[in-house]
C-alpha cells in the first residue's frame, strides 16, 4: 500500500478534474445516506414507535417461523382442497393475464407516442395513457372488493381484478416498448408504399414483441403471487385458506402453501425462460445453399 500511494498522488496530480468529480459524488453519498438515517430516526419519534416495540415484533416474528417448520399431523391434512385452490389461483392468474394481455396490446399502439404523432391524433394518445393511468392506479385488492359486490364472489371477481389493474399496467409498459423501437425499418416500409397497419405491425411489434413477450410472462409470475391477496377479499383462490389458517394460528399450513406456491413460480420461471429463449433469441436459420451438381 505504501509503494502505490506515490503513483495514486501522481495520478491526482495529473488527473485533478477526475478525482474532483470522484470526491463530489462521495459527499453526495454520505449526504444522501445521512438523510435516509435522518428520516428514520423522524418517522420512529414522530409516529411513537418506540424501539423496544420493534425489538418485540422481530422476536415475536421469530416465534411465528419456527412454527411454521413444526408440521404437525401433516398427513391428515386436506390436501385435495389446499391443491384445488391453487389451482383456481393458477386458473384465475391465466385468465385474467392473458385477457388483459390482448386487450392492453392495442391500447399500447393508441398510447405510443411514435404511433399516435400526429396533432389530430396526440388528444386520444393523452386520453389513452390517462385511462392507462387510472387502471393501474388502483390496486388489485381494491378492484377485487368492487367486483364482489359486482359480480359476487368467486374466481369471476378474481379474473376481472386482475384484468383490470394488468390493462392498465401492461397497456404503459407495452406502449414503451413500441417507442423505444428503431425507427428506420418503419421510415423503409413507408418508402414501399406500406399502410400504417403493416408499418406498426412489422416496423414496430416486430421489434417489440420480445419485449412484449417478457412482459406478459412475468406479469403471470408476479400475478401468480398477488392474486393469493384476491381470496382474503372473497375473489376466490387460495387466499381463502390463508385467511382461514391465519385466523386459526395454523402457522405450518401456511408456510407449506407458500412453499408451494415458491415452487410453482419456480417452475413457471423455467418454462418461461425456454419460452424467452425460443421466441426472442430464436433459432439459427440456414442459408440457402445451391444444391451440388452431380
Amino acid at each position: 500500500m505504501m509503494a502505490l500511494a506515490p503513483d495514486i498522488n501522481r495520478l491526482k496530480q495529473a488527473h485533478p478534474a477526475l478525482f474532483a468529480t470522484q470526491r463530489r459524488y462521495l459527499r453526495r453519498v454520505a449526504l444522501l445516506a445521512a438523510a435516509g438515517l435522518l428520516y428514520y430516526l423522524f418517522f420512529f419519534s414522530f409516529y411513537g414507535i418506540e424501539w423496544s416495540r420493534a425489538a418485540l415484533g422481530v422476536q415475536q416474528l421469530g416465534r411465528y417461523f419456527l412454527r411454521m417448520f413444526v408440521w404437525q399431523d401433516f398427513f391428515s391434512w386436506p390436501f385435495g382442497y389446499y391443491f384445488s385452490q391453487i389451482g383456481i389461483t393458477l386458473a384465475i392468474v391465466f385468465a385474467g393475464t392473458l385477457t388483459a394481455s390482448i386487450i392492453a396490446l392495442p391500447l399500447s399502439f393508441f398510447a405510443a407516442r411514435n404511433v399516435m404523432h400526429d396533432r389530430a391524433t396526440r388528444p386520444i394518445a393523452w386520453a389513452v395513457r390517462r385511462l392507462l393511468d387510472l387502471l393501474r392506479g388502483i390496486d388489485m385488492a381494491i378492484w377485487g372488493l368492487i367486483f364482489v359486490r359486482a359480480v359476487g364472489m368467486g374466481p369471476l371477481a378474481g379474473v376481472l381484478a386482475i384484468v383490470m389493474q394488468d390493462v392498465g399496467l401492461l397497456g404503459k409498459l407495452y406502449s414503451e416498448g413500441h417507442e423505444a423501437v428503431e425507427p428506420a425499418p418503419s421510415r423503409g416500409l413507408s418508402a414501399v408504399g406500406a399502410n400504417s397497419l403493416q408499418k406498426h405491425r412489422f416496423g414496430i411489434f416486430t421489434q417489440s414483441f420480445p419485449h412484449f413477450l417478457a412482459l406478459s410472462l412475468y406479469q403471470i409470475e408476479s400475478n401468480t403471487r398477488s392474486a393469493a391477496v384476491l381470496g382474503f377479499v372473497g375473489a376466490g383462490g387460495v387466499g381463502l385458506v390463508y385467511a382461514e389458517n391465519m385466523r386459526l394460528w395454523n402457522w405450518d399450513v401456511v408456510m407449506f402453501l407458500t412453499l408451494v406456491l415458491v415452487a410453482v413460480v419456480m417452475m413457471m420461471d423455467a418454462v418461461s425462460s425456454r419460452l424467452r429463449k425460443r421466441y426472442i433469441i430464436g433459432k439459427p436459420v440456414p442459408l440457402w445453399q445451391p444444391a451440388a451438381r452431380g
